[in-house]
């Protein structure tokens, strides 16, 4: 396992939270700020919620992060407090992502099964049977063109 690192859920003030976090922590976010206007989903959701943030990932050491999403009531998620935070586990393959993913999920909920992404990754996320909630990610190695 390469990583685990917590995933944030705000309601609508991921960025600002995220500005606030670089300004104590220092660094720059991973990729930039991916907002949902970007993604596949753009075109059933308001123009205020294609702004909101969709991923961002600040720098914390050595292959740690901290991420963070905004959370779409229109997708049926709510913010409340104690389901505002994931357990985000960086495998180091699909077999080890499929093997935890599986793991995890025995007697808890599969909220979005293990399955490739329209953003590269080999993704999953559920909560357990303690009410836990993980997501399972497998990056392949990116090919140099």
């Amino acid at each position: 396992m390469k990583s685990i690192n917590p995933y944030l859920n705000f309601q609508g003030n991921t960025e600002e939270a995220f500005n606030f976090y670089k300004s104590v922590f220092g660094g720059e976010f991973q990729g930039g700020i991916f907002r949902f206007k970007d993604t596949q989903m753009r075109d059933k959701l308001s123009d205020e919620e294609q702004q909101m943030v969709m991923h961002i990932g600040l720098p914390m050491g050595n292959q740690n992060y901290l991420m963070a999403t905004d959370a779409l009531e229109s997708m049926g998620q709510k913010v409340i407090f104690g389901n505002n935070f994931y357990i985000s586990i960086l495998a180091d393959s699909r077999e080890e992502a499929d093997k935890l993913f599986a793991g995890l999920s025995e007697g808890g909920k599969v909220e979005m099964p293990m399955a490739d992404q329209f953003w590269g990754d080999y993704f999953g996320s559920l909560v357990d049977k303690f009410g836990v909630q993980w997501m399972v990610i497998y990056s392949p190695p990116k090919t140099e063109n």
